[in-house]
């Protein structure tokens, strides 16, 4: 074996050592990118389904179950109304590596139902 092929070699080894750490790293971003994308939809979803009880005039509690069933784990459900229309604003936080969690917020009003 000549000495040029055992450098190259030695070569090969060190891009691997440093390409695949950060592709996993790149992999891990995607992941973590992918799920907080997944539970803001999911926010969203659960602020619309409360709504729409809201809007049907559901008790508080009926409404705010209405909410977690859809809503991501550890999510706030905050129910108002303002004259004619109802407000429900869920809140959750998105997990992350250390300083990595990501606060989501997802507001839905409707019309309330006459009678």
């Amino acid at each position: 074996m000549r000495a040029s092929e055992t450098r190259e070699r030695g070569y090969v080894t060190a891009e691997t050592a440093v390409v695949v750490p950060s592709l996993i790293a790149l992999l891990g971003l995607l992941l973590w990118g992918g799920a907080a994308v997944v539970a803001q939809v999911r926010c969203v979803d659960a602020a619309s389904a409360g709504a729409r009880a809201a809007a049907r005039d559901e008790p508080p509690e009926r409404i705010r179950r209405a909410v977690r069933v859809v809503a991501p784990r550890g999510a706030e459900v905050e129910l108002s109304r303002e004259g004619e229309l109802v407000r429900v604003r869920v809140t959750a936080r998105a997990a992350g590596p250390g300083p990595l969690g990501v606060d989501l917020e997802a507001e839905a009003v409707a019309h309330a139902e006459p009678g």
